[in-house]
């Protein structure tokens, strides 16, 4: 609560910079198709390392990375059957986080108290998501909806992204439709207006209007005259902690946020394009080539220009974190207020849960059970554009 009460004193712009993210959602942490039966990954999910593995089964489960014995990072290990196994020492913990084997123990004796933190987690639209935060609401948590996943006259195109900056700097950069100056020399939009803006407890809504033209924004079906101007309405809907933004008859963007740490962000982003009116068999055989195309010569150049300003007011900002900004976009100021509130509301959900343990008497174990959970973190990254 400490925290809290000294990122009041601040303003909102600075404290979004602060803050933590609200670790009661589910947050994607691999594509599906990358985590591959008996294979371990390491993931980090808002400075807590994970090993994230699938079983002999196919099914995906996650670990504190830190073995309870001598802190081994996990991921090192080997998977046997549904078990997790420590590269050092050969420890073998279940789904539950429990040791379940050591080799060199008789089957006689009794096995330790050793217990690695297990996560909950669930596989959708080709992702296998984590839920970091108290495992008795990951039920209840719901995942983003994406209609679209199921279409099969829909074109998906998987982008990872990598941002060197504080998820905030990210979530605004998508929030922010004002920076087509940016993308000027990619034939990007121009003269934006805000129309609509809607804030609520968890999420900001915000309608645009936008202006294309030009032979390549023609081509993509983004204008309907070269010479002439075509004017499009993009709608981006940010329901904590993921964004879905839509450009009128073009595209529909879901971006899946991965907060790594205070300046790391991952995005697993799904877009799809219109409905792609071929017969089926034909949009089979040309998609293991269309789809990189788009990826490569469509997205990224302007995520890599994002990339360069997203890193930039990062740097600036771990440079002199007590300069104040002028913000003039309301649909920014209203994303930053959500952000910090999510951030608050998990404080005080933390603090109620932790009173709750006091008076149930949770805390009136052995020191021996205490110091038996041993976690030596130490940060991981991974950094891929499938």
């Amino acid at each position: 609560m400490e925290l809290a009460t000294a990122l009041k004193a601040q303003t909102v712009q600075n404290r979004v910079r602060e803050v933590g993210i609200n670790l009661n959602y589910w947050y994607p942490a691999a594509w599906a198709d990358r985590l591959k039966a008996n294979q371990v990954q390491a993931v980090t999910v808002w400075q807590q390392p994970i090993a994230l593995y699938r079983d002999t089964s196919g099914q995906a489960h996650a670990l504190e990375n830190a073995c309870p014995h001598k802190g081994i990072e996990l991921h090192r290990g080997e998977v046997t059957q549904d078990r997790l196994v420590c590269p050092y020492h050969g420890w073998e913990f279940a789904p539950t986080g429990e040791c379940v084997k050591i080799p060199y123990f008789p089957p006689e004796q009794k096995l330790p108290c050793a217990q690695a933190r297990s996560y909950p987690t669930t596989e959708r639209y080709g992702i296998v998501w984590v839920f970091p935060g108290d495992p008795a609401l990951a039920s209840g948590a719901k995942l983003p909806e994406v209609p679209e996943y199921d279409d099969p006259d829909c074109l998906l195109i998987p982008i990872t992204g990598l941002f060197k900056s504080h998820f905030s700097i990210s979530n605004e950069n998508t929030m922010d439709v004002f920076h087509g100056f940016l993308h000027k020399n990619l034939q990007g939009w121009f003269d934006p207006v805000l129309l609509h803006l809607q804030q609520a407890d968890s999420s900001v809504r915000a309608q645009y209007r936008v202006s294309y033209r030009g032979k390549f924004t023609q081509f993509l079906g983004l204008s309907t005259d070269a010479d002439g101007i075509t004017t499009r309405i993009v709608e981006i809907h940010y329901q904590y902690p993921h964004y879905h933004s839509t450009m009128e008859g073009v595209s529909s963007l879901y971006l899946m946020r991965l907060p790594v740490g205070p300046s790391e962000t991952r995005s697993f982003s799904l877009l799809f394009l219109p409905k792609v009116r071929l017969p089926r068999w034909l949009q089979a055989m040309i998609k293991p080539i269309l789809v990189p195309l788009v990826r490569r010569w469509l997205f990224m150049p302007f995520l890599e220009q994002d990339l360069e300003m997203m890193e930039s007011e990062q740097q600036s900002y771990q440079r002199s974190p007590s300069r104040r900004y002028t913000e003039v976009n309301p649909a920014i100021l209203a994303l930053q207020r959500v952000i910090v509130r999510q951030y608050e509301q998990f404080v005080q959900q933390s603090s109620q849960l932790e009173s709750s343990q006091l008076e149930q008497g949770l805390l009136e174990m052995p020191l021996s059970a205490v110091g038996s959970d041993v976690k030596l973190h130490e940060s991981s990254s991974l950094h891929e554009f499938p």
